[in-house]
């Protein structure tokens, strides 16, 4: 059975603040430069999804959209400025449940999320009503941070999402490259009494991501990366599918 019998996660300091055009991977080499450590193989480079949607200049100021017909019905109903309302429909492929409290949208990646994953949060300007929307391809995102980081590493963006029927948030997989984004266990190992195992697969990107940003924090501790060691069992050579494996295709879903 492949388990982790021990992993360390630790946030990596002296990160700057990002501004478009700037590189992820080569910040983060230069971080770890000055903290007198380096990548190995093996390794997994966790990025908040703030950071790279900044340097992919995915950040949008409210007062330049306008909103449309059903954006301004979609704003009535959930106490939102159209402008928001209008940059969610934009970036979902379906909302999915309506409420003041959250816009629950299947974004167009597939991922489902309150907001379509757009937030005010750690976004310069947000108080005036700038906002940030997620990488266009997530996926895409981690390959290129992978490429520039030039080891045998993985790399997992991370953001924060709600759970159904659970209160608070956890670090999610968004984007993955170079780690399984899923270990399926079914019909392969056997449990204590010599049982195969056949419901078990482990969600192994969500997990690294929620364990890392734990690490990282959600304020204003401006540590958006960690680096997690110990985990090189499931990373690999290759790209891989990406996060968007992970996803239940939409003919599975009991709750739509």
């Amino acid at each position: 059975m492949r388990s982790a019998s021990g992993f360390s996660v630790t946030a990596i300091a002296g990160m700057p603040l990002f501004a478009p055009g700037m590189s992820v991977a080569a910040e983060i080499a230069a971080a770890l430069d000055r903290s007198g450590d380096k990548l190995r193989d093996g390794d997994i480079v966790v990025v908040a999804q703030k950071i790279v949607s900044k340097a992919e200049g995915r950040t949008v100021a409210l007062a330049d959209i306008e909103a449309g017909e059903g954006a301004r019905d979609l704003a009535a109903e959930t106490d939102r400025p159209p402008a928001l309302a209008q940059l969610i429909l934009d970036e979902s492929a379906v909302v999915m449940r309506r409420h003041p409290a959250a816009v629950i949208a299947r974004h167009r990646t597939g991922h489902v999320l309150a907001n379509a994953g757009i937030d005010a949060s750690n976004v310069e300007g947000g108080e005036q009503g700038a906002v940030l929307l997620w990488p266009r391809d997530p996926d895409a995102s981690a390959r290129a941070i992978r490429a520039g980081l030039g080891r045998r590493v993985a790399v997992v963006i991370a953001d924060s999402m709600g759970r159904a029927w659970r209160i608070g948030t956890v670090g999610t997989a968004i984007g993955v490259a170079g780690l399984a984004v899923l270990d399926d266990r079914r019909g392969i190992d056997r449990d204590l009494y010599g049982r195969t195992l056949q419901a078990t697969v482990i969600a192994v990107a969500d997990a690294v991501a929620a364990a890392a940003v734990l690490a990282m924090g959600e304020g204003a501790e401006g540590t958006p990366v960690a680096l997690v060691r110990g985990l090189g069992r499931w990373v690999s050579d290759d790209d891989g599918p990406g996060a968007a494996s992970g996803l239940r295709p939409i003919d599975q879903d009991m709750f739509p």
